[in-house]
């Protein structure tokens, strides 16, 4: 049986598939810990007339054929941390296909930035919608090699709080970054050197983070003005200095994100907005994109793919942008 392709979409849509409604699902048996609501999920999906087929995540180098065939099915589904996500994002860029970011991992940023619901049945009611928005991708280069992120990507003090969490997201789950980055008080600085859409300019700082969405745990927000589908990387200097410096950026987005009054998110941080960012640094710096570290270190190129994926959500377009 042929099945009909996916809708296309440059913003909203909605799409009823005709019958069967078939998903592809790909998860990451490594992503979280304890007990797994995805057979609820699944079982959510059969009860909306779904039929799901389920895959591991492949090794590297292998989702490409595992997805060479994503539009015959009328949504792709991946359950995982947000890398997982990010990565399968990227493979199906520029393909029309709906994407859910299922909450499978420990922070899942992403799903945050979506605004998704946690509970199975809410979710399966997500992908029965059919509802998606189309947003921007972002595509690191770096030592020869490209990748594709859905939130940021940063270098510095972010990616080595990232590595230090990764032994003890098991016992504390997002806890381990708090843990983590209080065990940096001090950050290393260096002077990045940027270019912002062939603009150069130097900087002193603990880290540089080129961002699509602009909300961290809890979806407060990181920066003012972040949309995920402007065609814009937010790129975001954390100026020299002490992790306790951050704390009234914390007070500032808890101030947002209770509705009492706009932001001013101090005077540490500087934002850009550029659509290719170049970062270079005095010294190798760590790279995190999406939550995975990279093998590779400073310097690295990001630019932005306008509108290349299409992700499931119920959340307006204002609920998506700080």
């Amino acid at each position: 049986m042929t099945l009909p392709p996916s809708p296309q979409s440059n913003g909203w849509m909605n799409a009823k598939p005709t019958p069967p409604k078939r998903a592809l699902l790909i998860f990451n048996p490594k992503s979280g810990k304890g007990p797994s609501p995805l057979p609820r999920f699944i079982a959510a999906l059969g009860e909306r007339g779904w039929h799901v087929d389920a895959e591991e995540l492949p090794q590297k180098g292998e989702l490409e054929t595992l997805l060479s065939s994503a539009e015959h099915y009328s949504a792709v589904i991946a359950a995982g941390g947000d890398g997982t996500v990010s990565s399968i994002a990227y493979v199906l860029r520029n393909r029309g296909v709906p994407l859910l970011a299922y909450p499978a991992g420990t922070a899942n940023l992403i799903a945050q930035n979506l605004n998704l619901p946690e509970d199975p049945q809410e979710l399966a009611q997500v992908v029965d919608e059919l509802r998606a928005v189309s947003i921007d991708l972002g595509e690191l280069s770096v030592a020869g090699k490209s990748h594709g992120f859905v939130l940021l990507a940063g270098a510095g003090a972010d990616a080595a709080m990232i590595e230090g969490a990764e032994g003890l997201k098991d016992r504390l789950g997002v806890f381990a970054y708090v843990v983590s980055a209080l065990k940096q008080l001090s950050p290393k600085t260096t002077t990045f050197h940027l270019t912002l859409d062939g603009k150069a300019q130097d900087v002193d700082a603990m880290a540089v983070m080129v961002a699509n969405f602009g909300m961290a745990n809890f979806r407060l927000p990181i920066a003012p003005g972040v949309s995920p589908n402007d065609g814009q990387f937010a790129v975001l200097v954390l100026k020299a200095g002490s992790v306790l410096e951050l704390l009234p950026n914390l007070l500032d987005s808890l101030r947002a994100k209770l509705n009492l009054g706009e932001p001013v998110f101090g005077k540490n941080i500087d934002v850009f907005s550029a659509s290719e960012v170049e970062v270079s640094t005095e010294e190798p710096f760590p790279l995190q994109y999406d939550g995975e570290i990279h093998d590779e270190t400073t310097p690295f190129t990001a630019r932005v793919l306008p509108k290349a994926a299409l992700l499931l959500t119920g959340a307006s377009q204002e609920e998506l942008e700080t």
